[in-house]
Order: C-alpha cells, then structure tokens, then sequence
C-alpha cells in the first residue's frame, strides 16, 4: 500500500472530512490564484514559499509575472524551486519580489510575520476566516490592506487527495486572502472575490 492510499484509508468516512496533512500541504482550487491576479497588482517576480505543487505559480506565470517557489518537501519538478524551509529564511527578499502564497494553516501568523521580516513590499496569503477573530491582536499590528472573502467556498483537500485523483465538491469552510502593503495606514477593507468564468 502507497502512503497516498494509507492517508486515505486513513480519512474519516464523513464525506470531506480527511486526515490531516503531516505538513499542512492543503490545495487550493485553481481560481483562487487565477482571480486574485485579476485584481491584485503585484511586484515583477512572484515567490511561493509553500508552493507544493505550484498551482500560484502557475496562476502567476499567466498573469506575466517571473515565478520562484521554495517548499519543505519536493511535491513536483517545478522551475526555479529550492526545497527550504522558510521560516529559517535568513536571506531578504528583493523590492522586486512579492509573496503569495497558501501556507499551512496552523503556520499563517509565522509566514506572514516572516514574509514582512525579510523586506518584501507585498504580501499575499490564503487563511481560514473562522480564524480571524482569534489573529485580532497580532494582525492589528500588521499592514494588512485588503481582506478578499473567496466566493464560493473553495475546497481545499489535503494534498494526497488530488495526488491519489480524487476530485473533491463544495467546499464546507470559507476562505480568504490576506493581502498586506507595508505604505498601508489604517483598518483593512473587506471585498469579496468572486469564482467568474475561471477554471474551478
């Protein structure tokens, strides 16, 4: 039996509920990169710094912008991958480089804090809402601009569910991005970011 079929043997029978990620490796619906692209500007280069198997990345790239990415774990041969663990990033990110990213969910408040520490201008990450109201205290600190609700709930299964083929529905927890400015004054606005026409 593979480790994909033992994670899934593993899954709760309770349609949608799966075992939890040893790393937090969670995939987001294509159209979550695709639509933030649409109406986020961004620096030049887009860096990943939990790409897994680089679906930002990919959204990036056909929004024209150069791609980087960096993961604990190799998930897929990707272009300009290092495998690192960025917390323990020490190396600043350039002026050119804005982060976008969906980190591991028990980690956001350490990625983020991480992606403002090593200078980029822009910050971009996907977060669970039910877990704002409790990020209150540490987000007010941060220059956060933009809350962007995703709309409808995307599913975003652990990684070894995609890998193994399986295509999960509706998803059942709302979502957002969170996008930070490092010039931005002041309480964030709240938007939603709707599906369209893009791909699921």
């Amino acid at each position: 039996m593979t480790a994909v079929q033992q994670q899934l043997e593993r899954r709760p029978r309770a349609a949608g509920i799966w075992a939890k990620d040893e790393f937090g490796f969670y995939v987001e619906n294509f159209w979550c990169s695709k639509r933030l692209f649409d109406v986020e500007d961004f620096a030049q280069t887009i860096y990943d710094p939990a790409c897994g198997t680089g679906r930002i990345l990919s959204a990036a790239r056909d929004a024209g912008y150069s791609t980087t990415g960096s993961d604990i774990v190799e998930r897929a041969k990707l272009d300009n991958f290092t495998q690192q663990d960025f917390l323990t990033r020490r190396e600043p990110i350039d002026r050119f480089t804005s982060v976008v990213c969906n980190p591991p969910f028990d980690h956001v408040q350490e990625f983020i804090e991480q992606a403002l520490y090593l200078g980029t201008r822009k910050v971009a990450m996907i977060t669970l809402v039910r877990r704002l109201n409790a990020a209150g205290k540490w987000l007010s600190d941060l220059p956060l601009a933009r809350v962007w609700l995703l709309t409808p709930r995307p599913s975003m299964p652990p990684g070894y569910v995609i890998a193994a083929g399986e295509k999960p529905g509706g998803g059942t927890q709302d979502f957002a991005w969170l996008v930070f400015t490092r010039e931005h004054r002041g309480p964030p606005e709240l938007r939603w970011l709707h599906r369209g026409d893009a791909k699921p």
